[in-house]
């Protein structure tokens, strides 16, 4: 077998593949005697064609059958030959030469995974959050989810930041009123900040049946660009203004939020212990992805356009999942445009933290396979099910198997990073976690 390889560009490449005949003859044998098996001609017993007649009447596509066969098997045996790393199956294979008799030569085109030489790891900055859970924090916890299980009731009183007031309101610029600035018996939460600054400061301090006319201006970067920056007036006539009564603190309440306390100074002992967790993997989540971006900053590569498309059909049914119920939706139909950013992004990422374990010759700890199951575990009333069930679930352990070879590949690349520390509040940590999530 003769083997030529060529770039073409970037990282596709042409393998020219020349064959035998009298190999591709061979299986040309293989494929009449199948076709002609157990067929029944007129004149001749059943499977008992003669070959020049079976030649006649199937030669053509047994050869056809052949010869994609041949060429198959032909380019693995040569990629394997060649020790090449391919990056999706080949586009095509196109035959150059093929004619009874002769050399079967042909071609097939396909990417390769690129070579990565990582740049040097001390050139990544890591800004590490160093912060705590204060006693404070937990007694803002547990107001919030007092506020969460909390009932509106109607009240005379003017509305402050925390009531819900249920208004009609409609919008006017120059005069007219616009598309989607009016709204009949809109709820609103004060200070939820839903509406554009200063809409909801206008209506602190009203009752129910006041109404006012408060002006304003849109923000420079509003969503809709027919109304950034404009000046605007809204009316608005106050329906309802409802105070919160807030949840009692007490067993019921506890066990609402799965809590076994008895007493508040226990379910705040819970509280803490959940919020420890949930600070300490915003913040290692944190530092993941400021080294996942400078791994990728210091890094260029090419991303092979098949692994790209497979990334991007993935993402196709997470979207149709997630929006679509996956119900009566084709995935193939969502633009691939809507998805490529993510995709090569994601494959560029995957590429990059391989190379890296690769580098450093690592395999997953079972320290730190323990260590990603017991914090799952730990948030469940029944750890132990938890524990067994991703210790015994090959597929689940196999993910948590790839989760810690990404945090010990974040934790070597650390120890030649530039990495400070800043202080930084609990609710602030949170709110950028949930924001990078978003």
């Amino acid at each position: 077998m003769q083997i030529s390889i060529e770039t073409t560009q970037g990282l596709e490449r042409k393998m020219t593949i020349g064959v035998p005949a009298a190999d591709v003859d061979g299986q040309v044998v293989v494929a009449l005697k199948s076709m002609v098996k157990g067929r029944k001609i007129d004149g001749f017993r059943q499977g008992k064609i003669p070959p020049n007649v079976a030649q006649k009447m199937f030669g053509k596509p047994a050869r056809q059958e052949a010869v994609q066969q041949v060429m198959q098997r032909s380019f693995f045996e040569a990629i394997s030959k060649e020790g090449v790393k391919m990056a999706g199956m080949p586009t095509n294979f196109e035959a150059t030469v093929n004619e009874t008799g002769k050399d079967l030569e042909f071609v097939a085109t396909f990417e390769v995974y690129p070579e990565i030489t990582l740049a040097d790891f001390s050139g990544i900055e890591v800004n590490k959050k160093k912060s705590s859970v204060t006693d404070a924090d937990v007694e803002t916890m547990v107001e919030t989810l007092q506020k969460q299980q909390a009932k509106w009731e109607a009240s005379t009183d003017a509305a402050v930041d925390g009531d819900q007031a249920v208004v009609d309101f409609e919008g006017f610029i120059d005069g007219e009123a616009f598309e989607g600035g009016k709204a009949e018996a809109y709820n609103l939460t004060l200070g939820s900040n839903s509406m554009i600054p200063g809409f909801e400061d206008g209506v602190v301090g009203l009752k129910a049946g006041d109404e006012k006319t408060i002006e304003l201006s849109f923000p420079a970067d509003y969503h809709k660009e027919d109304l950034q920056g404009k000046a605007v007036e809204f009316k608005v006539a106050v329906k309802e203004v409802k105070k919160p009564e807030l949840a009692e603190l007490n067993e019921d309440f506890f066990k609402g939020f799965g809590v076994e306390s008895k007493d508040l100074e226990s379910f705040k002992v819970d509280i803490r212990a959940n919020m420890d967790r949930e600070l300490e993997r915003a913040i290692r989540n944190d530092v993941k992805n400021q080294v996942i971006e400078g791994l990728v900053a210091a890094n260029q590569l090419d991303v092979p356009a098949a692994l790209a498309d497979q990334e991007i059909d993935r993402l196709r049914q997470q979207a149709v999942q997630q929006f679509g119920g996956g119900q009566g939706i084709d995935a193939s139909m969502l633009p691939a445009e809507l998805f490529k950013e993510q995709a090569d992004r994601r494959v560029r990422v995957g590429l990059l933290m391989n190379a890296a374990i690769d580098s450093f010759e690592l395999t997953a700890s079972e320290e730190k396979v323990d260590q990603l199951i017991e914090e799952v575990a730990s948030t469940y009333q029944e750890p132990d099910q938890v524990r067994e069930y991703y210790k015994n679930t090959p597929e689940q352990k196999a993910q948590v198997e790839a989760l810690a070879l990404e945090e010990q590949v974040v934790e070597k690349i650390l120890e030649s990073a530039k990495v400070t520390e800043t202080e930084a509040g609990y609710e602030d940590v949170i709110k950028a976690a949930n924001a990078q999530q978003q």
